[in-house]
């Protein structure tokens, strides 16, 4: 009887950080297709292009149930959407100053 119950609360601890996992996946998800309308009209063209294949690449993970990868794909498409390459400048090159010749 003792087993059992050890065994019911290892699984009752373990499962919080799995299905925290599973949401941080879909919430990464669901704030990229928020986001989608507005940043991908003023992101360059390399940073919507790289959006797009990690958001492919996310899905396809959470498909397969590989959780990790979906949280690391699906953060880097937030990380372009919000980062310095999402103010239209054609991605991390340059100094963003702006300055033409």
């Amino acid at each position: 009887m003792k087993v059992h119950a050890l065994l019911a609360s290892a699984i009752l601890l373990a499962s919080p950080a799995v299905f925290a996992q599973q949401d941080l996946c879909q919430t990464n998800l669901q704030e990229i297709d928020d986001n989608m309308a507005t940043s991908m009209a003023t992101l360059g063209e390399p940073a919507k292009s790289k959006v797009e294949e990690y958001v492919q690449q996310a899905k396809q993970a959470q498909q397969a149930g590989d959780t990790e990868a979906c949280i690391a794909h699906s953060t880097k498409a937030l990380q372009e959407l919000k980062g310095p390459g999402s103010t239209g400048s054609g991605g991390t090159s340059g100094s963003g100053s702006g300055a033409g010749n």
